[in-house]
């Protein structure tokens, strides 16, 4: 959540936040004046408490008749302070569920619009030209089916549509595509965290994807319990309610978990292959920094994930995503997007965002600072989301014969086979 100071000092900010995010500028009022009402019940709460507390001190003292006009003053107090204590409870219940309702503040230099509004950054590699190699390239499922490693129709058989079974190579290649993730990201200073795929509310709702995401979230309601879309909820949850040292930061993970998305409002969007499924594995990274190093940890993110994609030798292009497609935690968010050719364009394979304290303030994460005591910021970024990842290194990789060219930092979690070859049928 934002910080209600900004909120007070600067509604302005927060108002021009929300109309770049497409969201309700309304809310903004609605929750300055459920502020006031709290701050205000709060106050009136306080001064009966404290004119009931010197009316007890002075009954002991009074004589019979004062004592029973103090005592008849007494039982009108309690009942005026319970219901003040009510009417701060109820405007505090209030404050905070419009607080939840808000976006994280968007961060100044974000393109302002929808999902096509980005600006690129960067673009690496080189896109290839099957036409002047002789062949015209198969799609990814195509490749798959071919190599042994994709099937889809047992998937949808056994578990409905958007769902798979990797088989052989496609099984070890997911597994090479995390170690190898998981490699780097320990080189880098990460720790390995393997986290769990089930969380209860306060770690969904603290993480920001109970609002505008909630759709997407998959809800075991026997169990009140949530499957995450991304190790990110777990990883943000891991200090929940603690106050960590400012000398220990910043403080990184890596996270592989599956990942679990309902994928609501995508009917009829990439329904062919592993693109856009329902379960699929990933490694994230994630970090908690001080807030004044939020930007710089940030840009790190990005490199990282500019040297796992260029380690895949995979043409992509960086772009700086528009303020309406960011979700609600991120004040900024970098996505590298993989070329796809038979898709003739960019698609998103990571992204990296940073949350500032948005997240921190909702899971009461802090940092000990000297004698301050204080919110810290929250990074995330994706380094390997698998299946999206194995469509591109198949149709960006794959040769005239069929067979696919494996990139060398996967090689040594492949047994150093070079290339993934079609299966005897």
């Amino acid at each position: 959540m934002i910080d209600l100071r900004l909120l007070r000092e600067d509604p302005d900010r927060v108002r021009a936040s929300q109309r770049a995010r497409g969201e309700d500028v309304g809310l903004v009022d609605a929750l300055l004046s459920a502020d006031e009402r709290r701050r205000s019940s709060g106050v009136r709460f306080d001064e009966l408490r404290s004119e009931q507390k010197s009316l007890g001190k002075l009954i002991p003292k009074a004589g019979p008749e004062e004592k029973a006009e103090l005592l008849k003053k007494a039982e009108q107090l309690k009942s005026e302070v319970r219901a003040a204590d009510t009417a701060q409870h109820e405007a505090d219940e209030q404050a905070r569920s419009l607080l939840l309702q808000l976006g994280n503040i968007v961060h100044e230099d974000v393109p302002v619009g929808g999902e096509e509004d980005f600006t690129v950054l960067e673009t690496y590699g080189t896109i290839r030209d099957f036409g002047a190699e002789g062949f015209e390239p198969k799609d990814h499922l195509e490749l798959g089916e071919a190599l042994g490693a994709i099937d889809m129709e047992r998937g949808a058989k056994v578990s409905g549509s958007r769902f798979y079974y990797l088989t052989g190579v496609g099984a070890l290649l997911e597994l090479a595509l995390i170690n190898a993730a998981i490699s780097q990201a320990t080189a880098a200073g990460f720790t390995p965290m393997i986290t769990p795929a089930l969380v209860r509310p306060a770690a969904m709702e603290g993480t920001g994807f109970l609002g505008q995401a909630a759709a997407d979230v998959y809800h075991l309601e026997q169990d009140d319990a949530y499957l995450v879309g991304t190790s990110e909820v777990p990883l943000a949850a891991y200090h929940m309610d603690e106050i960590l040292d400012a000398d220990k930061l910043p403080l990184r993970y890596a996270g592989y978990s599956s990942c679990f998305r309902r994928e609501a409002g995508t009917y009829g969007k990439d329904t062919r292959g592993i693109f856009r499924v329902h379960q699929f594995e990933k490694v994230e990274m994630f970090s908690y920094v001080a807030p004044e190093d939020a930007q710089a940890e940030h840009l790190r993110l990005l490199e990282w994930e500019k040297e796992w994609l260029l380690g895949l030798g995979l043409p992509f292009q960086v772009i700086d995503v528009a303020s309406g497609d960011l979700g609600a935690s991120a004040s900024r968010k970098y996505d590298c997007e993989a070329w796809i050719p038979t898709q003739g364009k960019y698609r998103e394979l990571t992204s990296a965002s940073n949350c500032d304290s948005f997240q921190a303030r909702r899971l009461s994460v802090r940092m000990r600072d000297g004698k301050q005591v204080k919110p810290l910021s929250t990074l995330n970024g994706t380094l390997c989301a698998v299946p999206r990842t194995i469509v591109a290194i198949l149709e960006n990789h794959q040769q005239a014969d069929g067979s696919v060219w494996v990139p060398e930092v996967l090689r040594p979690y492949l047994g150093g086979r070079e290339l993934l070859e079609a299966v005897a049928k």
